[in-house]
């Protein structure tokens, strides 16, 4: 995603798209243990983002039934995010992916976590391309 494209999607994100986006990033990154760095990653997102309700209530969603919280933020961003624009569900997938690079690898539970989440938005084909690019 090019400089001027991720300006944009941040500056003209709903509300709604940040709950996605915080949601599934949290839930991705509580998936094996929130550690340090996605915490801080996570805070400077809402910085960016003015993004800090949407992280909050993202960390109450997680928190309410940690063990089967991936479960339930599957179902409530497929109702979500299944009104989005293709381009816009397909930014969303990549953003996550790319930040999970951030400690340098994605977890296979990671990896399958964001290919199952990209499989229900019916954006599983443009995930693994942005994976093959990447390598």
């Amino acid at each position: 995603m090019g400089f001027e494209k991720i300006i944009a999607f941040f500056v003209f994100m709903t509300s709604d798209e940040k709950k996605a986006y915080m949601l599934l990033k949290s839930v991705i990154f509580h998936y094996h243990g929130l550690d340090e760095v996605e915490m801080i990653n996570l805070q400077e997102t809402a910085d960016k983002l003015d993004a800090h309700d949407e992280l909050s209530w993202a960390n109450t969603f997680i928190s309410e039934d940690y063990f089967n919280s991936f479960e339930r933020a599957r179902e409530f961003l497929n109702e979500l995010v299944g009104g989005f624009e293709l381009e816009k569900r397909i930014d969303l997938i990549k953003m996550v992916w790319e930040a999970n690079q951030l400690k340098g690898y994605v977890t296979e539970f990671e990896a399958a976590s964001i290919i199952k989440i990209a499989k229900d938005w019916k954006v599983e084909n443009a995930l693994l391309r942005i994976i093959e690019e990447g390598k």
